[in-house]
């Protein structure tokens, strides 16, 4: 069966950096888009990212030139880099795959705090 689980997450001060990685497995990874979501407390889940099974990237336009999405179709593992971090990107960090139906993982809490 599908399965998504996402790593990386945590505490950073204003201005770090993280990681985030997203293990895929129980589909062709190859062939399928994936992205990345969050969703802070109180809010609605809002795309971040996506990345075409070639490569090919977009981004939504509050995280544009900050998070850079890539993919590993070896290690069937999507990234997201997210840089200059602000308080306001707190929130529960998701990967997606849409097959037959839309696939999420767990997802990883990341906390942008002093």
């Amino acid at each position: 069966q599908v399965r998504l689980v996402e790593s990386g997450g945590g505490l950073v001060q204003p201005g770090g950096s993280l990681r985030l990685s997203c293990a895929a497995s129980g589909f062709n990874f190859n062939a399928f888009a994936m992205r990345w979501y969050r969703q802070a407390l109180g809010k609605e889940r809002e795309f971040l990212a996506r990345v075409s099974g070639s490569g090919v990237t977009n981004y939504e336009d509050s995280v544009k030139g900050r998070f850079t999405i890539s993919r590993d179709n070896a290690e069937n593992t999507v990234y997201l880099q997210m840089n200059s971090l602000k308080p306001g990107d707190t929130a529960v960090y998701y990967c997606s795959v849409i097959i037959d139906l839309q696939y999420w993982g767990n997802g990883t809490l990341v906390t942008v705090s002093t």
